[in-house]
C-alpha cells in the first residue's frame, strides 16, 4: 500500500511540473502577431522579368574550307601544310626520328628531380604512365617539337616550334617546373 501511495505522489508531482511547464510555454504571443502583421503590410518587391529567349542559330559546316571536325586540335595536320610550304624562317627537323617523350603533351609530363653526372645535368621526367625518363640538353619532349635548351635544379627549359597554319613556324619558349607547378 505504501508503494502505491508513493507512485501516486510521484505521478501527481509529475503532473504538476508538466502543467507548470506547459503553462509557461503558452505565454502571450502579441509581439509575434505584431511582427507577422508588419511583414504582411510591407510592399512586395517586384519580381524581375524573365530574360528573353535567344533563338538558336545552327552552325553551317563549310566543307573543306573550315577546320576538320575530326581532328583533335587546330595544330594537328599543320605540319603537313608547313612541310609542303616554301616559307622562310625557323622550322623543325621533320626528318629526324621522334623521341619517346614527344608522344605526350608538355602539361602531362612532370619533372620529379635532377642529377649531374660527368659535368652533365640531367632532369628526371615522369610520363603519364608513371615511368621516369632522364633528359638532357638536346633531347626532345612534347608534341610541338620541344627541344630541351637547359636543365636547372628547378626546371627544364624548352624551345618549341608551333605551326602558324599558313605554312610557317613560330618559336615559343616553354618550361616544366620541378613538381609540375
Amino acid at each position: 500500500m505504501k508503494i502505491v501511495r508513493k507512485i501516486n505522489y510521484t505521478v501527481l508531482i509529475m503532473l504538476v511540473v508538466l502543467t507548470t511547464l506547459v503553462t509557461a510555454c503558452t505565454g502571450r504571443k502579441d509581439d509575434l502577431g505584431r511582427y507577422i502583421t508588419e511583414v504582411k503590410a510591407r510592399p512586395a518587391t517586384p519580381i524581375p522579368p524573365i530574360p528573353a529567349v535567344r533563338t538558336y542559330t545552327p552552325y553551317k559546316y563549310e566543307g573543306l574550307t573550315g577546320r576538320d571536325p575530326f581532328r583533335q586540335s587546330t595544330s594537328e595536320g599543320a605540319e603537313q601544310i608547313a612541310s609542303s610550304s616554301n616559307a622562310k624562317g625557323p622550322r623543325p627537323d621533320l626528318q629526324r626520328p621522334r623521341e619517346y617523350l614527344e608522344r605526350y603533351e608538355l602539361d602531362t609530363l612532370l619533372m620529379v628531380g635532377t642529377f649531374s653526372k660527368e659535368s652533365s645535368d640531367w632532369a628526371l621526367i615522369q610520363d603519364p604512365d608513371g615511368v621516369v625518363h632522364r633528359v638532357a640538353v638536346g633531347n626532345y619532349m612534347g608534341k610541338n617539337h620541344g627541344k630541351v635548351a637547359g636543365v636547372t635544379n628547378d626546371e627544364v627549359e624548352l624551345s618549341e616550334f608551333i605551326a602558324d597554319g599558313v605554312g610557317g613556324w613560330l618559336v615559343r619558349d616553354a618550361s616544366i617546373a620541378l613538381g609540375g607547378s
